[in-house]
């Protein structure tokens, strides 16, 4: 929510960092995954055109700063992602000082586009395959460049990898928010099998951690920067392409709160082995985990809704298919 107290530390720092001679033209709500995201315009003062886009992302107020509400540790991910040409916004200011916001922030060069929400897409995306599928291609194109990036050249010291049963373990304290038992049976079955198949985390690397087209900026059907990197981590890359699957799969979804014309996980599959230049074996434990996973965050976040905690309508379209996920990702690890 837009305050006077935020206006008024956004034009102290646009005096003091982009110079005096810039002014605050205009300031918006944004959605975020983490943290607080508002959208944010500059002009020289005396002018009317717009001088700069940008997105400023700050921490909520008052929240232990990790992990996804760590809104600082995306800086150095960015620029170094930025600096080896791929396509993420430029980070020109971004600091642990808490001077102008009272908590550490990010300022990004705004891209062009619209992200594409894969279930109920901005009425300017067409809804008819040769317009959506394409954009789902270009995202699995697209994370092959990501999946390449040498991460030990920029980001050596940023992060070190977590092991992959760490990770299956620490949805155990979500899914047990679940609002009705049988979630909380389903859960409990998914996470042994999981935990009884862990592949060896093979290959390393930067990973996404939310890698969907809905985190994909599109104009005019092309793709312009990837967003929201606030789960973004060093290790098993492999789980970004099985969340990928994981949401363009039919098994997942109820029919009327199914994906808008995917591709199907399996040429998700052949492209992204195609650009990386060999085959995983291993792919259906990581799309089993990306299900096990979403449906866990379902779990606390339906109960967020349905309490009036944080109100959130989605979450309760997205409860008719918690049930699904669970099974879906069991039939893989078992099949």
């Amino acid at each position: 929510m837009i305050t006077a107290e935020l206006k008024a530390n956004l034009e102290s720092f646009i005096h003091d960092q982009m110079g005096p001679e810039f002014e605050l033209a205009g300031l918006h709500d944004s959605d975020g995954h983490a943290g607080l995201t508002f959208l944010f315009e500059t002009r020289r003062r005396g002018e009317t055109a717009i001088a700069g886009e940008y997105v400023l992302k700050i921490p909520p107020p008052g929240v232990a700063r990790r992990g996804n509400t760590d809104v600082y540790r995306q800086a150095p991910l960015l620029r170094a992602l930025h600096a080896a040409g791929l396509p993420v916004p430029r980070v020109p200011y971004a600091s642990e000082n808490e001077h102008w916001f009272g908590v550490p922030y990010i300022v990004m060069e705004r891209l062009p586009g619209r992200v594409f929400f894969i279930w109920d897409p901005h009425h300017s995306f067409a809804r008819h395959p040769e317009t959506a599928e394409p954009l789902w291609r270009q995202c699995v194109e697209a994370l092959v460049k990501f999946h390449q990036f040498d991460w030990r050249q920029g980001l050596a010291d940023w992060e070190a990898p977590e092991p992959l049963a760490a990770q299956v373990g620490r949805w155990r304290k979500i899914y047990l928010h679940a609002q009705e038992p049988q979630w909380l049976a389903e859960a409990e079955e998914v996470e042994r099998l999981l935990l009884a198949s862990v592949p060896s985390g093979l290959p390393v690397g930067v990973f996404h951690g939310d890698y969907q087209p809905g985190n994909m900026l599109y104009e005019n059907g092309r793709l312009t920067g990837v967003i929201d990197w606030e789960l973004a981590g060093i290790g098993a890359q492999l789980l970004d392409v099985g969340w990928l699957m994981m949401a363009a799969d039919p098994h997942n979804w109820v029919p009327d709160w199914q994906p808008v014309h995917p591709l199907p996980p399996a040429e998700i599959q052949r492209i992204y082995e195609t650009g990386m230049g060999q085959t995983y074996p291993d792919i259906a434990w990581y799309q089993a985990y990306a299900g096990y996973r979403l449906a866990s965050i379902g779990c606390l976040n339906v109960k967020l809704h349905r309490k009036g905690q944080r109100h959130d309508p989605i979450w309760e379209s997205m409860s008719w298919c918690l049930s699904r996920m669970f099974a879906r990702a069991r039939d893989l690890l078992t099949g």
